[in-house]
């Protein structure tokens, strides 16, 4: 029987620190930090600004891998050191590779993710979904045993995630909540990259106005 639990971890930074279109210093912005796991064992799901805390709340469990729901810079900024601190391993979707170099350059993640790979940490299953829209490498952690799923910026509670840039598509993200993740049962729990949860069942019915917003 899984003991596995969900505990989440609020980090703070900065995003667009010196790009066009952002104040110099950036904006501020919150994310969500999940550990799947137990007393013993931990997977870490996003690792953002503060290597430190996320550091601090592993608090000396072994860590099985850090897996990244997309490769924008406040979910991966703090991936490179928690792996070399803690000696573990990153995956991220290759299709999201040119997002991760932004913040890393050469220096690679250790494995690909793709479409139904399939991970156990503390007896309970995490199975990944590819959800492109928000990034062309886009995924979903679905934890059936926990009634869960991990959406990183693909759902949201009142919606989709953004898909302002050149290599998003709010056609896509849309396909891709419908196809993988309004087909899970509607009491799943949905934990998003950032602010509140919500649950499958609470979003659906919002499904045809996003449609029509159409952006």
């Amino acid at each position: 029987m899984s003991d596995a639990r969900i505990e989440q971890l609020i980090t703070s930074g900065f995003i667009g620190v010196g790009a066009p279109g952002f104040p110099s210093e950036g904006v501020p912005i919150d994310n969500n930090v999940w550990l799947v796991g137990n007393d013993e064992q931990v997977m870490i799901v996003d690792a953002g600004h503060d290597a430190a805390a996320i550091e601090t709340a592993v608090d000396g469990r072994d860590v099985l891998g850090i897996l990244l729901t997309h490769g924008h810079q406040d979910h991966v900024d703090a991936a490179a050191d928690v792996a070399k601190a803690l000696d573990t391993h990153i995956y991220l979707h290759p299709a999201d590779l040119f997002l991760w170099q932004n913040v890393y350059g050469e220096l690679l993640p250790d494995f690909e993710l793709e479409d139904g790979a399939a991970f156990r940490v503390a007896g309970t299953e995490v199975l990944t979904r590819h959800t492109p829209g928000h990034t062309p490498g886009s995924v979903c952690f679905v934890l059936p045993g926990l009634d869960t799923v991990l959406s990183g910026d693909t759902l949201f509670q009142g919606g989709p995630g953004a898909t302002r840039w050149d290599y998003s598509s709010f056609p896509e993200i849309l396909s891709s909540i419908d196809r993988q993740l309004f087909t899970l049962p509607g009491a799943t729990q949905v934990l998003p990259g950032h602010g509140a949860s919500t649950s499958i069942e609470l979003e659906i019915p919002a499904m045809e106005a996003w449609r029509a917003r159409g952006q």
